[in-house]
């Protein structure tokens, strides 16, 4: 497959992991490489889509152990998710299909110190962010030439169900003002390669709108 954005930083993501293993949630699973990274790390995880393709290719591969995964077809804004329960919640590309309060949802089912993690995609919005975007493309056709190079010696791409892709991404400064609303205390850290990452830790204080 083609070098993927979101793949990049699983290694960041998994170093916001909280102390010791427990539950993860892993939101818009998609084939479930992230959340087989999760099991990797002996989190049990729940790894979640509304996409039946998705979640029946997912299935098909397995966990790597030491945590297992449970895969289910849901949809987080309608579904019930039960409250003060995960001690990790990922959400990579996916949060952009729904409406952005669902992280106040997704927040709720926190454990105190659990975590949140949201990558997004996000449009510019400040001189600074052009120029990221800018030192990207160069960056991207490298990392592209790389990983072709790479499937051609160990025999093509792993493939995978076709994925819907939006077009119409919030601006980095409409994330900031909503994580501040909806996440109090949390972070916004534009990214290379149009990505956006939201961090989050529940403190316990009960209050979804950060009033």
């Amino acid at each position: 497959m083609p070098f993927n954005h979101n793949d990049h930083y699983h290694p960041l993501l998994l170093d916001l992991l909280p102390p010791g293993p427990g539950i993860a949630l892993d939101v818009g699973c998609g084939t479930g490489r992230f959340a087989r990274r999760l099991a990797a790390t002996g989190m049990a995880v729940e790894a979640v889509d509304i996409s039946a393709a998705m979640v029946e290719a997912a299935s098909g591969l397995g966990s790597p152990g030491p945590g297992e995964i449970v895969y289910r077809q849901a949809d987080v804004t309608t579904d019930p998710l039960p409250e003060a329960h995960y001690d990790y919640i990922s959400c990579l590309a996916s949060l952009h299909h729904m409406p952005f309060e669902t992280v106040a949802k997704l927040r709720r089912a926190l454990v105190p110190g659990g975590v949140l993690v949201v990558l997004t995609p996000a449009r510019p919005s400040s001189p600074k962010d052009w120029a990221r975007e800018a030192a990207a493309v160069p960056l991207n056709a490298l990392a592209r030439l790389v990983v072709h190079a790479a499937e051609r010696l160990n025999g093509g791409s792993d493939g995978g169900p076709p994925v819907p892709t939006l077009f119409r991404f919030p601006t980095i400064a409409e994330l900031r003002r909503e994580s501040a609303r909806l996440l109090p205390g949390s972070t916004v850290r534009p990214l290379l390669f149009w990505r956006t990452l939201i961090t989050y830790r529940e403190h316990g204080d009960g209050d979804p709108t950060g009033g």
